[in-house]
């Protein structure tokens, strides 16, 4: 019987945002050598982590042959690593152009969570960055796509999350669903009837406010979204932003913070989280500068805060 979850034993894996998957000479992390792919896995336990989500923004693991992810797998296990969860980002089961494409792709990533021990999937409904946020220093400051408000895309998306959350399920995954501005879970009401209207035990929230707080327009406070997804909350994305707003003239400006400094206070909202039986893993991501390096005092402050 495993233990209790507390603050020395509770799994908090880095994100691998910082680590592009095409590479300065054009290559793809995808083809890398072995040894390439331990040199990264080595900074990571060098920042002093235990567990990694293999984000599939760096590596596309549901895309490797079957040994060369039995390779990487061997990978981790040698560097001291495990893989409590698995990360997807822009591959909406609704994308207008790529949607079955990128549901068949979900199917394979459940497979390959399972095949490696991974217990926590995030999947999204947030699109490939647009031009103008790909030019931006910072891209939620840019108008990315919007969700249409259209009520039969909004059941092919609960109906393919549900496909995908029967599939999970038989293999023993959960699914995290990422908050994410201008989609079906762009707000905590939103959300909420999302996951209600998929109505699947193996499917969550993952209450990943900094994508909400981040933004230049107003939101809703933290700690009232928080308090409405807190009783779904699954595989968690913790990362925080400074925001500030000027009421005279209605000017916004946020930038990434370390989880202790920004706006949302991890401590209470974990607790509103935990008041709800929260147990699953986070994930400690910031953008910017070294961001392994800030996701490991992410880590730490956690550490402190979480249950002893």
């Amino acid at each position: 019987m495993s233990s209790p979850l507390n603050r020395t034993n509770w799994p908090i894996a880095a994100a691998m945002i910082q680590y592009p998957n095409i590479l300065p000479d054009g290559s793809s992390v995808q083809d890398q050598k072995p040894e390439e792919w331990a040199a990264t896995l080595a900074e990571v336990t060098d920042a002093g982590f235990t567990e990694i989500d293999p984000t599939d923004s760096w590596i596309r693991l549901a895309d490797l042959s079957e040994a060369r992810l039995t390779l990487f797998a061997d990978l981790v296990k040698e560097a001291g690593l495990t893989m409590p969860g698995f990360t997807t980002a822009r591959r909406s089961v609704i994308d207008p152009e790529r949607a079955d494409e990128n549901l068949a792709y979900s199917h394979r990533v459940i497979d390959t969570a399972a095949r490696l021990g991974i217990k926590e999937v995030s999947f999204g409904l947030f699109y490939p960055l647009t031009p103008a946020q790909q030019a931006a220093l910072w891209f939620w400051t840019a108008q990315g796509t919007v969700s249409p408000e259209d009520p039969s895309v909004w059941q092919k998306a609960v109906s393919r999350i549900r496909e995908l959350a029967r599939h999970a399920q038989e293999v023993g995954i959960g699914l995290s669903m990422e908050m994410y501005e201008d989609t079906y879970l762009g707000s905590a009401e939103s959300a909420v009837r999302f996951v209600q209207d998929v109505d699947h035990p193996a499917v969550g929230i993952n209450p990943d406010l900094g994508n909400l707080v981040r933004l230049h327009r107003p939101v809703e406070h933290w700690a009232t979204m928080m308090a409405q997804v807190a009783p779904f909350a699954r595989y968690w994305h913790a990362k925080n932003y400074y925001r500030t707003e000027d009421a005279t003239t209605g000017m916004v400006v946020t930038a990434p913070a370390p989880l202790e400094f920004g706006v949302i206070s991890y401590r209470a909202a974990i607790k509103m989280a935990l008041a709800h039986g929260f147990k699953s893993a986070f994930l400690v991501e910031h953008y910017g500068g070294d961001g392994l390096s800030v996701s490991a005092t992410n880590r730490e402050y956690l550490r402190r805060i979480l249950p002893r």
